[in-house]
Formats: C-alpha cells, sequence, structure tokens
C-alpha cells in the first residue's frame, strides 16, 4: 500500500544537504514529525506517548539504580536498602522505577484495549498487532525479572513458582527449568541471570517499538471510524488528516502532563500502595508466605492459570486423551500464554468487514463484558485459591476464550453494522463542523449496512 501524500523533507542550506546526503537523520526526524495524522482521532490515542515517557523513564532510573544494586543473594536486599536509604534521592529513583512500571502496564493495557475496540489489528496493520503483542511479552518477561531482584520474600517465592511453570513441559521441561534457573533451585546463579536479561530486555523493547511506530507510519495510523485517510491525492489527504507537529504533539504532552500529576501524586505520597509488604522482608528459602500474590498487572493471567487444575472435566479429559502428558499444571500454562495467543490473532479471528467497535452494536456488549470479565480476573488473581474464587476464575477464563474463538469470528457473520461515514472528513464536520481544514460535506447519521 503506497503511504498518504505529503510533503516530504528538502534540505535548503548547503549543510543541511551536506548531512542529508550522507545521513538523512534530520529528514527522517521532520517526516517523523510530520506524518499527516487522521485529524478525528481522540482521546484514546494518547496512551502512545505515555508508553515512550514510561520506556525511557524506567530505562533512566534503571541505570541509576544498577550502580548501587548488587546481583548477589546475600547482598542484594541489602544493596536494595542501601540505595532506598542513604544513596542521595535513591528513594526517589525507586519508587519512579517501581511505580514507572505500574503506569507502563496501566498505559498499555488501555493500548491494547483501544486497539481491540477500534480494530486497530485489522488489515492492513496485522504485523503492527503482531509487533505491539511482542512489546507486551518483552514487557511482561522484563517486569517478572525485575520483581525478583530486590530478594524479598514475594520475589523469591514468585520466582520459584512462575519459574516452576517450565518444569511441566513434557519431556524436556525439567532440563529447561534448571537451565533458566542455572540449578536445581532458585538461587544465586538465578539472581544473576534475572538481572542480567532485566537490563538487556528494555532495550530489546526499545527497538521493537522503533520497528512498531515504523509500521505504523508506512500503513498510516487507524482512527475512531476505522475509515482509510484517502490516498488518491495530496488535496484530499490533507482534508483527512494534519501534520503530527503540532496539533497531536501538543494533544498528547497535554495529556501526559495531567497524567504526571496523577503519577507523581501517587509516587510522592502512597509510593507502596500497588507493592506487596512481604516483599520488604528479605528472602528466606525456609519460609513460605502464606499467599503468593504476583505484581497486578500479571493477576488476569495468573487467575487463568490457576483456574485450570485437576478437578475440571476439561482438563481431566485432555489429561486422559494424551495419556497424561498434558496434566492439569501443564494445561495452566498453555492455558495462560494461550490467552495471550489468542489477542495477537485478533486479526485473524475477526471476520467483520466493518473496523471500529463504533459501528457495531452487538460488538459494543460483547467488548464492554470482555472488559469487565479483565477486571474480574485481575481480582480473583488475588484472592486465596479457596472457596468461590477457582469457580469465578473459571468462568472468567472460559469467557476470555469464548469472546475470541467464538463470538469475535461469529459476530462478523450475524451483526448487523451501522455505515460508517465516507470519509474521516465527513466524521470531523459531523462532529466538529466545518473547521475549515478543506470544508467539503457534513456527514450524514449513521444508517444500516447493507
Amino acid at each position: 500500500m503506497s503511504g498518504i501524500p505529503h510533503d516530504h523533507y528538502e534540505p535548503k542550506t548547503k549543510g543541511e544537504k551536506w548531512l542529508h546526503s550522507r545521513l538523512p537523520v534530520v529528514g527522517l526526524l521532520y517526516d517523523t514529525l510530520m506524518i499527516p495524522t487522521p485529524k478525528n482521532l481522540n482521546w484514546m490515542w494518547i496512551w502512545g506517548i505515555v508508553l515512550t515517557f514510561c520506556l525511557a523513564l524506567m530505562i533512566v532510573t534503571g541505570i541509576v539504580m544498577v550502580m548501587h544494586y548488587t546481583p548477589h543473594v546475600d547482598l542484594a536486599f541489602a544493596s536494595v536498602e542501601h540505595l532506598m536509604r542513604n544513596v542521595n534521592g535513591g528513594h526517589m529513583i525507586r519508587y519512579l522505577h517501581m511505580n514507572g512500571a505500574s503506569l507502563f502496564f496501566v498505559a498499555v493495557y488501555l493500548h491494547i484495549f483501544r486497539g481491540l475496540y477500534y480494530g486497530s489489528y485489522k488489515a492492513p496493520r496485522e504485523v503492527t498487532w503482531i509487533i505491539g503483542m511482542l512489546i507486551y511479552l518483552a514487557m511482561m518477561a522484563t517486569a517478572f525479572m525485575g520483581y525478583v531482584l530486590p530478594w524479598g520474600q514475594m520475589s523469591f517465592w514468585g520466582a520459584t513458582v512462575i519459574t516452576g511453570l517450565f518444569g511441566a513441559v513434557p519431556f524436556v521441561g525439567e532440563s529447561i527449568q534448571t537451565w533458566l534457573l542455572g540449578g536445581p533451585a532458585v538461587d544465586n546463579a538465578t539472581l544473576n541471570r534475572f538481572f542480567s536479561l532485566h537490563y538487556l530486555l528494555p532495550f530489546v523493547i526499545a527497538g521493537l517499538v522503533i520497528v512498531h511506530i515504523w509500521a505504523f507510519h508506512t500503513t498510516g495510523n487507524n482512527n475512531p471510524t476505522g475509515v482509510e485517510v484517502r490516498r488518491t491525492s495530496k488535496a484530499e489527504a490533507e482534508k483527512d488528516t494534519l501534520p503530527f507537529w503540532p496539533y497531536f504533539v501538543m494533544k498528547d504532552l497535554f495529556a501526559l502532563a495531567l497524567i504526571m500529576v496523577v503519577f507523581f501524586a501517587i509516587v510522592g505520597f502512597m509510593p507502596n500502595y500497588l507493592g506487596h509488604p512481604d516483599n520488604y522482608i528479605e528472602a528466606n528459602p525456609l519460609s513460605t508466605p502464606a499467599h503468593i500474590v504476583p505484581e497486578w498487572y500479571f493477576l488476569p493471567f495468573y487467575a487463568i492459570l490457576r483456574a485450570f487444575d485437576s478437578e475440571v472435566w476439561l482438563v481431566m479429559l485432555v489429561d486422559w486423551a494424551t495419556f497424561g502428558i498434558v496434566d492439569a499444571k501443564f494445561f495452566g500454562v498453555l492455558a495462560m500464554f494461550g490467552a495471550i495467543a489468542v489477542m495477537a490473532l485478533a486479526p485473524w479471528l475477526d471476520t467483520s468487514n466493518v473496523r471500529s467497535g463504533r459501528y457495531r452494536p452487538m460488538f459494543k456488549w460483547w467488548f464492554a463484558l470482555l472488559c469487565v470479565d479483565f477486571m474480574v480476573l485481575m481480582w480473583v488473581g488475588a484472592m486465596p485459591a479457596e472457596g468461590i474464587y477457582p469457580y469465578i476464575a473459571l468462568i472468567g477464563a472460559a469467557f476470555w476464550f469464548f469472546y475470541f474463538l467464538v463470538m469475535l469470528p461469529l459476530l462478523g457473520l450475524i451483526e448487523k453494522p451501522l455505515a460508517p461515514p465516507a470519509t474521516i472528513e465527513d466524521d470531523f464536520n459531523a462532529h466538529y463542523g466545518d473547521a475549515g481544514h478543506g470544508g467539503g460535506s457534513s456527514a450524514t447519521a449513521p444508517t444500516p449496512a447493507e
């Protein structure tokens, strides 16, 4: 698909021409900032700049923390306390890093669910979506390894439980687990491995983010209508778009400033609210916490992992059919990673011809239930695996897979969507009136699509 017609960078001075002919970095920056962007983007399109800020914050604060951290089981906990108590501003650096991870995941979940609602995964943006899901997986791996580094009780036992999942893989599980841990159990080799990978992966994420941005700058941004920018001429494209700078940059910076007010209020007044008190107790392999709870952003998938125990009839059936190869533990691991995989497969599971959920009446209700289901799974993941909680987790996990594997393909066949506007310009004028950007006719009210 050809790009959106727009003016490209043209060097004017001799110095600019000299640099552009050897390293066109100014042209690349210009084309990035001046990329034509659909002018009807709403406030759900602010999370990209929040995620970029979070990535930069995590890398910068992480580099400073590494200067004072010692990756050894006898010294790790004390080195973190030294950072908190003795290093100038050390407590603030750590609290920014800790709560920055939470903001990172808040933004990425809103970013993902926005994409699911507005159909940002549909053609021609399938590769952009897949790259985004790879970024999400890398974020989860980085966050998990980082949670181990303080070497508190929850760090140690969380690492023991999660790495134990690899041992459930048939035939090669124990070998994989031993290789990952660097020995038979979570110990000094494990801490060193996790420290090294936790330091490396953010730079891998940064590389994937560059590819992610490159991908959607090639295909163009999606927008709330799901209607593509007209590409037949520059004049028509200008009626549908505005330059990213200054219009959307200023809008994003304003949103970021508001979010920063809340973020710094949390960092300053309640920095440990999202943490677990047991992680301020040094790791003790001989004392197991009463209830092992991962960080909040892992809870929905942790709930799915625990939901499929040996008493679930589907697990028993698969266990019998595979002669015990796929037992309850391995089934839970498959379900946890499968819950992420079905999100990645959304471009091929969604059969609707209409991209945006704004024009899909039935889809709106099912998507709302998916959002509620995600929050329920997050809540139940923090509860003990006893009483009614496992049943709630099982229902939530079943609905998650039902939505992606059954309802998403089925809605495209049975739903009668509304007709989206003919152009982005029509949608913009319908909401804001003719603002003088190219004129054009006003949009009419959506009607049922034939």
